[in-house]
């Protein structure tokens, strides 16, 4: 009884057995989680910085590498991976899909170093030459490794950045759209990477992404994930938009408190490796609505986790994150 009034134990998440320790967090409180947070997902990653190839697959064995786009995130955005892994798609036939898919998320990343996050007319013809290497030889590899092995979705959403990035268009994109939502009809992070090409600097229309979030969230079971979709749908908007207070009308407010209440902040709501992004896509959402009844619940979840995606956008990430909780 007491625990129901003042907030303990019973609606709280059970102890995660493989939550890494906070080892240093700012004077704010905030820190950003290492490897998702995750001691599996740290093995997996020193196991790669190291270019252990082997010890890089006995650490996958607890994730399916083909559905989980935040562990192969890990991989793809860990310098020097592109230095060995391609003796392991030479070399390990056994392997070559799962190789293959790490080597074309990693060319991505790297291909996107390349050319910067510097607005398209800053970037030199060097850099864009770089640029577009890298994201061909991905191309290759990802569609070799999507047909080797047709049940992963992995494949397919890392396909749609390298399209956008090559310009390749929409009927080319929606292809690939239409391949991952097969096999996968609630994927965030496909729809994430959707709503992003819908934006009208990639060539989109005002109102087509949030159309297309609030159309995948309709229909999605009570504590999915994919309701961050229609946070990360707000946050593109804000992006576009001229104005800093665009978000901060009681419809928005309602629409992200509903969305966070019937997936994140449900009971049923399941925390992988990297929940605390869903969480900061919310918390990022929702502060810039201004929202006040969601809002202090994710922050408390959190507990000063600050993940890179989606505060990128703003000019200080964690100072911006922290400004936010503060006023909470």
């Amino acid at each position: 009884m007491l625990g129901k009034l003042f907030g303990k134990s019973e609606d709280r998440p059970a102890a995660d057995p493989y939550a890494l320790p906070v080892t240093r967090r700012q004077r704010s409180g905030v820190y950003t989680p290492r490897a998702l947070g995750d001691t599996r997902v740290l093995a997996l990653v020193e196991a790669a910085g190291a270019g252990d190839w082997e010890a890089v697959k006995a650490a996958l064995a607890p994730f399916d590498l083909g559905r989980d786009h935040q562990v192969l995130g890990e991989l793809a955005e860990l310098d020097g991976v592109q230095g060995w892994i391609g003796r392991a798609v030479e070399e390990d036939k056994e392997h070559r899909a799962t190789a293959l898919l790490i080597s074309g998320a990693r060319h991505i990343s790297w291909g996107w170093e390349a050319r910067t996050s510097d607005r398209a007319v800053n970037v030199t013809q060097e850099q864009w030459r770089v640029f577009h290497e890298r994201l061909h030889i991905a191309e290759e590899q990802l569609l070799e490794a999507a047909e080797s092995r047709p049940e992963w979705v992995t494949p397919w959403r890392s396909l749609l950045t390298s399209g956008r990035g090559m310009s390749l268009g929409p009927d080319i994109n929606g292809t690939r759209l239409d391949a991952a939502l097969r096999r996968e009809p609630l994927d965030l992070e496909t729809h994430i990477e959707w709503v992003s090409q819908l934006q009208p600097r990639w060539g989109g229309e005002p109102g087509q992404a949030l159309a297309f979030a609030r159309e995948a969230f309709a229909g999605a079971p009570e504590g999915h994930r994919i309701g961050c979709v229609i946070a990360m749908a707000h946050i593109e908007e804000w992006v576009e938009s001229d104005s800093e207070d665009c978000l901060v009308t009681p419809d928005i407010q309602d629409e992200l408190l509903d969305a966070a209440e019937r997936s994140i902040l449900h009971p049923a709501y399941a925390r992988r490796p990297g929940w605390q992004e869903d969480f900061n896509i919310f918390a990022m959402a929702l502060s810039l609505a201004s929202e006040s009844i969601a809002l202090p619940r994710v922050f408390r979840d959190l507990q000063g986790a600050c993940t890179p995606w989606p505060w990128k956008y703003m000019t200080q990430p964690e100072k911006a994150y922290a400004r936010f909780r503060r006023h909470v």
